[in-house]
């Protein structure tokens, strides 16, 4: 039994290596004894595991799985529900062990027998759930299982469908109500009714034109006009906001800074940093917040561009302005695979004034971004979410400022005071910035924009969460 326990598991049976060994046995005493019957016993007891081995493979039987998600993504550590149905399309065999195989951070894999005690019609349903405490896409699959020949001979472990992609979403930090949509309602609403005339009933009003309904009469303007006056139409317009995301690998992993990405190219791993995931979930929240005051929202990255075009989980890649919940459905699931790129160096990057080209790729903050600002011109606030930059960038970033109604930046780093110079620069231009960390609470960060001083803020409060005295 302790031989039987050495050999591989998925080729043969206990019972087809059982006569694997009793035909070499016969073979050896034929060749001893010199009886032909005992050659053509062993010969026959070796060909038939073989034989059996290769009709299991060749002759695979065959299923339809349905595998639903609900929802069909799902945020980070919330739970999914995953739903099978297997259903039989080849011939009839006995029961049969699956197993769903999933990445290595969802646990063990769930098993399951087939044809289930409750299937109807052929089919065998199942459920399970599954949560991770990351975003990204995971593949849920494929089913296997382990088959058997008729005789019982040989095993044989295979997939019976390709699997499914699970989208893990960012889930959003709720934020608090804060001065970023200035002049504008908590609903997100501006009535264009606010011009340069000194009264509301002459703002209100405009001349009476034939057809216009008598119930839009403004008789205390008419009195003082002299002439038929009528209410006009308020002109609504729906807020915009402007999100610009940085990307850039070396802006987000510095000398000391921890990255984390794929061990190769299939992986589904996202080549990402602590402090860049505190931007994407700054990202989340943010658009999550906007959108509840009915922003539409657009996204560039540092160079201008849509900032989902690299990510492989984006519904659509090319977009750049997202507006209403299934804009917000849509950012979310962008952000699930969205990773670091561009030059994987940390201080190679340098400005080419001639080319506007850093390293075979276009410079960040320069003319192009400019100019997809200034086609929004003053139609909301401007949002910088940025990791490390240098004081050349900044200023090259400062101008930026002049096209939002608003504009704010955070500049995630690792060394807060050290990026003082850039945050100074950006303040010169305009923005109400400030530097802080992947262990800062963003509410407090994002509340910090009206106390004026994010940094302190953001220290302040971490120092209160660690059970340090708050210096007087």
């Amino acid at each position: 039994m302790a031989l039987i326990d050495l050999l591989p598991k998925h080729l043969f049976t206990t019972r087809g290596w059982g006569l694997l060994a009793s035909g070499a046995g016969f073979l050896l005493l034929a060749q001893v004894m010199g009886r032909r019957d005992l050659l053509a016993l062993g010969i026959l007891l070796l060909v038939l595991p073989l034989i059996s081995l290769a009709g299991v493979r060749v002759l695979k039987p065959r299923f339809q799985v349905f595998r639903e998600f609900n929802p069909s993504s799902v945020e980070t550590s919330s739970t999914a529900t995953v739903r099978l149905a297997v259903a039989r399309t080849g011939v009839g065999m006995g029961p049969v062990i699956m197993e769903e195989q999933l990445p290595p951070r969802f646990g063990e894999p769930p098993a399951f027998r087939f044809p289930a005690h409750t299937s109807s019609g052929g089919t065998s349903r199942y459920e399970y759930h599954l949560r991770s405490g990351k975003r990204g896409q995971f593949r849920i699959g494929p089913v296997t299982a382990e088959f058997c020949d008729p005789f019982g001979l040989s095993l044989h472990r295979h997939a019976i469908d390709d699997g499914d992609i699970l989208t893990v979403t960012p889930a959003a930090v709720e934020l608090p109500a804060t001065g970023l949509a200035g002049a504008r309602g908590n609903d997100g609403v501006t009535a264009t009714r606010i011009r340069a005339n000194p009264s509301d009933d002459d703002v209100m009003t405009r001349e009476y034109r034939h057809g216009d309904p008598m119930r839009r009469v403004h008789w205390a303007a008419t009195a003082r006009h002299g002439e038929l006056m009528v209410r006009q139409e308020e002109s609504v317009t729906t807020p915009e906001a402007t999100i610009i995301m940085d990307q850039r690998y070396s802006a987000f992993v510095s000398g000391s800074g921890a990255v984390f990405g794929p061990a190769h190219e299939d992986s589904f791993e996202l080549l990402s940093s602590e402090n860049f995931e505190w931007v994407v979930t700054a990202a989340m929240s943010i658009s999550a917040h906007l959108a509840d005051r009915n922003y539409s929202l657009r996204f560039l990255d540092a160079a201008g561009h849509p900032a989902f075009r690299g990510s492989r989980s984006a519904p659509f890649p090319e977009t750049e302005e997202f507006s209403g919940l299934g804009g917000l459905q849509s950012i979310a699931e962008s952000l699930a695979a969205i990773q670091l790129g561009g030059p994987r160096h940390v201080h190679g990057e340098r400005r080419k004034e001639t080319t506007g080209v850093v390293d075979g790729t276009e410079a960040p903050f320069d003319d192009h971004l400019m100019d997809k600002l200034a086609a929004h011109r003053l139609r909301g606030p401007v949002l910088a979410l940025l990791g490390n930059m240098s004081l050349a960038e900044a200023r090259a970033l400062a101008p930026a400022a002049g096209y939002g109604a608003n504009a704010f930046a955070l500049m995630v780093t690792d060394h807060p005071h050290h990026v003082q110079p850039a945050i100074e620069a950006l303040k010169l231009g305009g923005w109400r910035a400030g530097a802080v960390n992947s262990r800062t609470d963003l509410a407090v960060a994002w509340a910090g924009f009206d106390q004026g001083e994010i940094l302190a803020a953001a220290a302040a409060a971490m120092d209160v969460r660690r059970g340090a005295a708050v210096p007087r």
